[in-house]
């Protein structure tokens, strides 16, 4: 079973959902999708919303190896993103040399804001915890108490790893950043970090028609299982 947690931010609901049903619409094996939604996580996570937190999961990500248990692997991805192939075919990236493997963007925004009028923060690192390929046993240091105290800087930076050669390269195509990548058809994760086809401003980005493909069949599933509950 291939474990995806899936940042979660109700302004974000739509693409939440579209991610979702394209992973499913490609997956080769089964799949197991958990929103990290802050409401069902009152337990454990506490700390306050930061000024310049763009999205409810920018801290609550860094839980998933805990909700784990600390064992197996685990996929962690943004909400804002449309999956273009088989997630087996990143499962299958897993190496046990690493407690995490990423795509090691050099992303420097040029821009202040971005969607919603959310602050575009520079710093080292920038997107790399977008996708996260967890392996969870060797994320220990990722309790509950680190997450709710540490900066976000000690987060994203993977300063709670002993060294950086614990962390591996993602092939880029599976963080493909929109907006600022060159446009690549073989992208095999899209990543709308300025804004989806979902807000207005972004309505014609980079693989936008592939996006409202895939929300009108999320809206038709829906749309099918409302019918079969109250048929």
């Amino acid at each position: 079973m291939i474990k995806v947690f899936i940042g979660y931010d109700p302004r974000e609901a739509v693409a939440f959902n579209v991610l979702c049903q394209s992973i499913h619409e490609h997956a080769s094996e089964p799949v197991s999708i958990t929103p990290i939604r802050l409401s069902q996580l009152q337990h454990i996570f506490s700390r306050e919303r930061h000024a310049l937190q763009s999205t409810d999961f920018s801290f609550s990500r860094f839980l998933t190896p805990y909700l784990c248990d600390y064992e197996g692997w685990a996929v962690f991805m943004d909400c804002d993103m449309l999956f273009r192939d088989d997630i087996a075919k990143l499962w299958q990236l897993r190496n046990e040399r690493f407690a995490v493997q990423v795509v090691k963007h050099n992303h420097i925004p040029k821009e202040s804001v971005k969607f919603l009028g959310a602050t575009q923060t520079k710093y080292a690192c920038k997107n790399w915890s977008s996708v996260m390929l967890f392996n969870n046993a060797r994320c220990r240091a990722l309790t509950p108490e680190y997450v709710n105290r540490a900066t976000g800087m000690e987060l994203h930076q993977f300063k709670w790893l002993a060294s950086h050669d614990l962390i591996g390269d993602l092939p880029k195509e599976w963080n493909h950043l929109v907006g600022y990548d060159e446009p690549n058809s073989e992208a095999k994760n899209v990543h709308y970090t300025l804004g989806g086809p979902y807000f207005k401003d972004y309505r014609e980005c980079e693989f936008a028609q592939e996006w409202h493909t895939i929300h009108k069949i999320t809206n038709q599933v829906i749309e099918n299982d409302h019918n079969l509950q109250v048929g």
